[in-house]
């Protein structure tokens, strides 16, 4: 598994420098695709979700230089979600403007949508939700390599599928308490790693 800082703070610290080719690396690997599902939630079909998730991840690049760790003046995660929400609006617009003729029919009706501030703030909070499902999403990839097959199935057919630990046992070859064991311990590391990509205090 890929070497990754200790805390999501250390990772915006880095990125101010853009030769760090590695922090952008991991930066992209977490923000890009949650970026896009933004878009594709919105409306935007495939290329257009992609050009959003490249204006936003341009505009953070723009800005990375400025980028302070300052627990009190907000977190990053509101932050970003500020610049993609204002970046999703815009490209709408554009395409409203200059239609690709893919057949897009509500460009307009996204606009009427992202308008009012009762929306912004449930959007806001669905970003936030995405933001953790994409946290354990990306741990969950991370960790995979340090865990047996066995092991990581037990945990994941039990904890993520919701199977019946007999069901599990009986299908890995292994007893009860081994699955339960294995679930556990994958579960705490899970967790660990997810704590470590966290960045509800980071700010810009």
């Amino acid at each position: 598994m890929r070497a990754s800082p200790d805390t999501r703070a250390s990772l915006l610290v880095r990125i101010r420098d853009g030769r760090d080719a590695e922090a952008w690396s991991q930066f992209v690997e977490m923000y890009g695709p949650l970026i896009y599902d933004y878009g594709r939630r919105g409306g935007f079909q495939d290329a257009d979700a992609a050009d959003l998730a490249q204006e936003v991840l341009q505009a953070v690049a723009g800005a990375a230089g400025r980028f302070e760790y300052d627990p009190a003046r907000g977190s990053f995660r509101s932050w970003l979600f500020t610049v993609a929400r204002t970046k999703r609006l815009d490209l709408a617009a554009r395409l409203a403007r200059h239609p690709r003729g893919s057949g897009r029919s509500s460009v307009m009706e996204q606009l009427g949508e992202l308008a009012g501030p009762r929306d912004g703030e449930a959007e806001e909070a669905e970003w936030r939700l995405a933001c953790e499902q994409r946290l354990v999403d990306l741990a969950a990839e991370q960790i995979r390599g340090e865990f047996r097959e066995p092991t990581w199935q037990a945990f994941w057919q039990t904890f993520v599928e919701h199977a019946a630990p007999q069901e599990v046992a009986s299908r890995l070859g292994m007893t009860i308490g081994a699955v339960y064991a294995a679930r556990c311990r994958v579960l705490a590391r899970l967790r660990e790693r997810v704590r470590q990509l966290r960045d509800d205090d980071d700010h810009p």
